[in-house]
């Protein structure tokens, strides 16, 4: 595991737009946006990582980090409801 200094090295942030992170879960909804290309919606992956359990977020950022996508933000987006569905119904498909 990381120290929180390192992760907040390794940003890529814009000098013009101030960043205000405080909290552990805005650290990481913005480097999963990062991750995903997907900036214009970092405010769903605050959300999301403020409220969804995080291993299920890291088992479909694994997911999508290992497909070609070119929407990578909406395969995360599919791969979420399809997990959250699959834990909903206790792993069973429905036929």
């Amino acid at each position: 595991m990381q120290s929180l200094k390192r992760i907040l090295k390794s940003y890529q942030i814009d000098e013009d737009k101030q960043r205000r992170i405080s909290r552990e879960w805005q650290d990481y909804a913005y480097r999963l946006a990062l991750e995903l290309e997907d900036l214009e919606h970092k405010a769903i992956y605050m959300r999301l990582a403020k409220n969804e359990d995080r291993s299920l977020l890291e088992e479909v950022r694994i997911f999508v980090r290992g497909a070609n996508a070119k929407n990578k933000g909406g395969l995360f987006m599919w791969k979420l409801k399809q997990l959250r569905e699959k834990k909903k119904d206790g792993g069973v498909k429905k036929w």
